[in-house]
């Protein structure tokens, strides 16, 4: 059955794109309008546009009826059932789609795990704090699952050179989750341009299926 995917192409969903390009996955784009105030969000944010009450047939009154109540994107439909989260959804693909073959192997494994829920945890926490402008005091790091914005950082440079890719020596869906988010974060400036990661992300963007994915998000972003 078709995929529907929901997004935006200034959004996390390039993430997802990404990855359904990778599994060569049917699918059908579903693109929401952000708010028109937040276009100009200082914190490089920006939220769905709210249905009226009375608009009820619309693709972005059923998002926020049926597939997503909070109003965060990407989310997919398959099968009748939603994913949302990113992370999520990449892994669930990995999971359908297996002859793509980007699931871990046993070896692989424990990396994979390890690196994704890193990165869906502490690197999303020290990333948007630190571009948020919140730095939390040595004494209240310990509230936090990332620690420092700092060690942070190291340990993800840790992960990035131990092997050719996040979880061994082949590409997996961990690299478009992980890679995906060190793109994001050199292209912003909330990630530095540390050798290592520009080496890690640079071997990332040279796939057909990044490329892909990218071309039909730019476009939606020139169409506009």
């Amino acid at each position: 059955m078709t995929i529907t995917f929901y997004t935006n192409p200034n959004s996390r969903g390039r993430m997802v794109r990404w990855m359904l390009e990778e599994v060569g996955a049917d699918y059908e784009t579903v693109v929401l309008d952000y708010l028109k105030t937040s276009t100009d969000d200082q914190w490089g944010g920006a939220a769905l546009e709210k249905p009226a009450a009375t608009e009820t047939d619309s693709e972005q009154a059923r998002f926020f009826r049926e597939i997503n109540p909070i109003g965060k994107i990407p989310a997919i439909e398959h099968n009748a059932r939603v994913i949302s989260e990113s992370g999520a959804i990449i892994t669930y693909l990995a999971d359908v789609f297996p002859l793509a073959a980007l699931t871990p192997t046993d070896d692989e494994r424990a990396d994979y795990h390890r690196w994704m829920f890193f990165t869906a945890g502490p690197i999303e926490q020290a990333v948007t704090n630190k571009r948020a402008g919140f730095v939390p005091l040595p004494e209240q790091e310990f509230f936090f699952g990332h620690g420092s914005y700092e060690r942070t950082l190291d340990q993800l440079e840790y992960a990035v050179t131990r092997h050719p890719f996040i979880a061994g020596g082949r590409f997996t869906a961990a690299d478009v989750y992980v890679g995906s988010h060190i793109g994001w974060g050199l292209g912003l400036g909330t990630i530095p341009p540390r050798e290592a990661f520009v080496k890690y992300a640079g071997n990332l963007v040279a796939r057909d299926a990044y490329k892909r994915a990218v071309e039909l998000d730019n476009a939606l972003l020139q169409a506009g």
